[in-house]
């Protein structure tokens, strides 16, 4: 299945879509093949994209005060992805978009992505559905992760994304928990 069918799949799982519709705007959604370890954005940029994931895998991250790496998200074959605070206000990024995998993205500008929000009902769903996912996500990490001891944050994280640690390094999966690799390792020899 090629990138453009899809997302075409993604959006018809979403809402009808013909494609005579799709082929209106599918070219506004540019191919990109990005290589493992390479950044699509970098903290202090102004985040002017939106990403859907083909293949491959893309996390979000800021680096903390001290250092450490702060993974908020990771984005997922048919997800997409972007640093919505930037997208959203228009101000540089806090931060950075890695391809933790070789990936394959269909890459859409802000202003063709608004354009398509306010003209075409479907995209408009995806907008909506983007910004749902991204509130629950956020809930749910923080609710459901908050002051819980490092075990019961690993369970979370293999009963809401399983197979994430089959494909992440240890040291990410260890970031998004907000616990060292060497507590993970630990972890998940006990388990």
């Amino acid at each position: 299945m090629s990138p453009h069918d899809q997302l075409l799949s993604y959006i018809q799982a979403l809402a009808p879509l013909t494609l005579a519709e799709f082929s209106k705007f599918k070219d506004q959604f540019v191919l990109l093949k990005v290589k493992r370890n390479e950044y699509l954005l970098r903290e202090g940029e102004v985040c002017n994209f939106n990403l859907f994931v083909c293949s491959g895998a893309l996390r979000m991250y800021h680096i903390g005060l001290e250092g450490q790496e702060l993974t908020r998200y990771f984005a997922f074959e048919n997800k997409f992805g972007t640093s919505l605070t930037s997208l959203i206000e228009g101000k540089p990024a806090i931060e950075n978009i890695q391809a933790v995998e070789k990936s394959v993205v269909l890459r859409i500008s802000k202003t063709d992505f608004l354009n398509l929000v306010e003209t075409v009902p479907q995209v408009n769903l995806i907008y909506r559905n983007m910004l749902e996912q991204a509130y629950i996500t956020s809930q749910k990490r923080i609710y459901d992760l908050q002051g819980k001891p490092a075990i019961e944050r690993l369970k979370w994280l293999m009963n809401h994304k399983p197979g994430i640690l089959n494909r992440i390094p240890s040291r990410l999966v260890a970031s998004y928990l907000g616990i060292t690799s060497y507590t993970l390792s630990r972890l998940k020899a006990e388990l």
